[in-house]
């Protein structure tokens, strides 16, 4: 039994280190780094191997980095295949599986490496499998998942969906009209060009979308006069999506700015909270975790999108919480105390829990390298770590901070 739960947390701290890694786990943030640079290293080698030049002096180099790269997107879908259990901790092992293996990015995942080795088994649809390859670029998407920057264009497309939808659906229902219309004007005087009611659709298309291509166009006066009117509703019909996407970005920039204006009103202050699954309050209820009458949830961040905290809501790891709660009055203060660890204190390499401090003294948060750390009882201090505390014991070296 010992061995199974030693085994499967072997198989979580796996599942914590290939997923998008906190800024305290060193190395989940080193494999973040490690799966980027093969992305990109290995897309602009399959770019440079398409010119002539290049391939014939760097060709051989160029193979080893896509064979290199490739065998690392192999070793990485197999392991995300071993932890997908984790990914999706509500479902059965086998029904997390199969859910991580058909998402989009299991699919991605997997075609980024398999074209490469099927050749090997299938010679004679090598050209085909190789065309596959262009699916790599699709886990250029995964760099996403690592900065908030590109995580708002996800978010704002994933928010304005439906809109964008009917956008699109609006410009196929015109072009459809468009291309009938035009048939029906130029049939008669461009037989040969107009030969049935869809041969129009690429007059549409390029005078919609763009300003004409020139290799179909009307040559009567009614025919003339409707693609003035068609390329009129063209510029207004493809600025609506945009119009959908700028709005969407104000929309998810203004939302931040009235929180910070609401808490500047109000006297309230906002926190952001990551959840783990060590964490008590991962798998719980917001009504079930006991907050104090002081403290609110605001908002809850989960994959990218925003929750709305019922009390019913349960809390999963990877979760983000936004907490809020009414600051000190001017006539409250607390003293704590900042000190920055130099080489020769004794503090240094040891556990928080390990040092020789009084109960009277606690730690309120460390700092290292910009950085905010939890002070848990597991975290090692190290030098140059700034350390805040609560004490009423003398510090040699600490200032003094009014709260």
């Amino acid at each position: 039994m010992a061995d199974a739960n030693v085994w499967l947390s072997r198989r979580r701290r796996v599942h914590d280190i290939i997923e998008v890694g906190a800024s305290e786990d060193r190395i989940s943030r080193l494999y973040d780094l490690v799966n980027s640079l093969a992305i990109v290293v290995n897309l602009v080698g399959s770019v440079i191997y398409t010119f002539e030049e290049f391939r014939a002096g760097f060709g051989g180099w160029l193979l080893t980095i896509e064979a290199v790269t490739v065998v690392f997107f192999a070793v990485d879908y197999c392991l995300r295949l071993w932890t997908a259990r984790f990914l999706h901790p509500k479902l059965s092992p086998a029904r997390a599986l199969l859910k991580y293996i058909f998402s989009f990015s299991g699919l991605v995942d997997l075609l980024s490496f398999l074209p490469y080795y099927l050749p090997v088994f299938f010679p004679s649809g090598a050209v085909a499998f190789r065309m596959f390859r262009v699916v790599r670029i699709f886990r250029l998407f995964r760099i996403n998942a690592y900065y908030d920057s590109l995580n708002v264009i996800t978010q704002v497309i994933a928010s304005k969906r439906q809109q964008l939808l009917s956008s699109v659906f609006i410009i196929i229902i015109l072009m459809l009209a468009s291309s009938l219309c035009m048939y029906s004007l130029e049939h008669e005087a461009q037989p040969e060009v107009f030969t049935n009611a869809f041969s129009g659709i690429w007059w549409a298309v390029s005078t919609l979308l763009t300003v004409g291509y020139g290799d179909i166009y009307p040559i009567t006066t009614m025919g003339k006069l409707f693609s003035i009117v068609i390329t009129f509703l063209g510029v207004g019909m493809v600025a609506i999506p945009t119009g959908i996407i700028s709005a969407g970005f104000v929309d998810q920039y203004s939302r931040v700015k009235r929180l910070s204006e609401y808490a500047h009103e109000t006297d309230v202050h906002f926190i952001k909270v990551g959840l783990n699954k060590r964490d008590p309050w991962a798998g719980r209820t917001i009504q079930e975790l006991g907050l104090p009458s002081g403290i609110i949830v605001a908002a809850i961040q989960r994959a990218g999108k925003i929750i709305v905290p019922r009390g019913s809501v349960e809390l999963f790891p990877e979760d983000t919480l936004v907490l809020g709660a009414k600051s000190l009055g001017d006539d409250k203060h607390i003293d704590l105390k900042e000190m920055v660890l130099r080489r020769q204190n004794p503090w240094n390499g040891q556990r928080i829990r390990d040092l020789d401090i009084s109960r009277q003294t606690i730690i309120v948060m460390v700092r290292r390298k910009g950085n905010v750390l939890i002070p848990n009882g597991d975290l090692t201090l190290l030098e140059g770590d700034s350390i805040i505390l609560y004490t009423q014991s003398h510090l040699r070296g600490a200032s003094t901070i009014e709260v």
